[in-house]
């Protein structure tokens, strides 16, 4: 399942798909944190050059997942507190939202609402079954935030996207056979573009194109289970606002097969999940 990634390139250019830039700060902490030695008020005095990304990554950094009760007053707390791998990662996810810009604000703001609960989810998700699925809390916060990381790509390039996909209303989501009839691209291939681009894990950026599909796991590897774990969580959020995730029934015994559940052990899960997921809201 190889992709050609130059040629993919050229075939969103044709179509006039923009694949954001990185910012300048997030280049700038990739390049630190790759050589090993940096101290963490090296990191913070990039990370406090955008003062966007500050404001975003405060309110993410803010919530019980990751400050655990404790008041975060400044950069260097966060990264004590959250540590500076799932910083990284709190960084993306703040620059992917600031890269894109508000010309359809609306829409927008229901993807990062739903982006940011499907995240926390599968990041609850991931800490309670490290042990059998080696995924860790980060990597499939990271992924949920990403994992539709096309979708607001595709919306700046086609004013009529939320409004033929019906994407203003936060429970109904792209169809990809819709897409490509409609746009001739879909918004898993221009997510791993885009993942792929800002230097993402290989296992998240294939967990991003695939995530529609629950591939078998010679085909991605470790991706298979990050898959699973976002589409848990998407499953679950879909029941938490009481609607019908129709590719749930496809692939839903599969996700829970890798999950180390069977089928009897959905309900049960799903009210664990949930009840920590809204305990942590209602903390926030």
């Amino acid at each position: 399942m190889l992709i050609d990634e130059q040629q993919a390139l050229e075939n969103l250019i044709k179509h006039g798909v923009k694949i954001p830039p990185q910012p300048r700060v997030l280049l700038e902490m990739q390049n630190l944190l790759r050589s090993d030695d940096y101290e963490m008020r090296a990191v913070a005095k990039i990370i406090s050059q955008d003062p966007g990304i500050v404001a975003l990554l405060f309110r993410l950094a803010r919530s019980p997942a990751f400050s655990r009760g404790r008041k975060l007053g400044s950069i260097e707390q966060i990264l004590m507190v959250v540590g500076i791998k799932q910083v990284f990662n709190l960084v993306q996810a703040a620059s992917l939202a600031m890269t894109i810009n508000d010309s359809t604000r609306r829409a927008l703001d229901i993807f990062w609402g739903r982006a940011h609960e499907i995240a926390k989810m599968a990041a609850i998700i991931a800490e309670d079954r490290v042990s059998v699925c080696n995924v860790f809390p980060d990597q499939a916060y990271l992924a949920g935030i990403f994992h539709e990381c096309g979708v607001p790509v595709l919306m700046l390039r086609f004013p009529k996207y939320c409004e033929t996909l019906r994407l203003e209303d936060a429970t109904c989501w792209p169809n990809l056979a819709e897409e490509d009839v409609k746009f001739d691209v879909d918004h898993c291939s221009v997510g791993y573009l885009v993942a792929r681009h800002w230097g993402l894990p290989d296992f998240v950026c294939d967990a991003i194109r695939f995530h529609h599909e629950l591939p078998e796991e010679r085909t991605v590897g470790a991706a298979v289970t990050l898959v699973a774990i976002i589409q848990m969580a998407s499953h679950f959020y879909h029941r938490l606002h009481h609607v019908e995730d129709t590719l749930w029934y496809k692939i839903g015994p599969r996700v829970l097969s890798e999950v180390g559940f069977g089928a009897d052990d959905e309900s049960d899960y799903y009210e664990q999940i949930t009840n920590r997921f809204l305990d942590r809201e209602d903390a926030d």
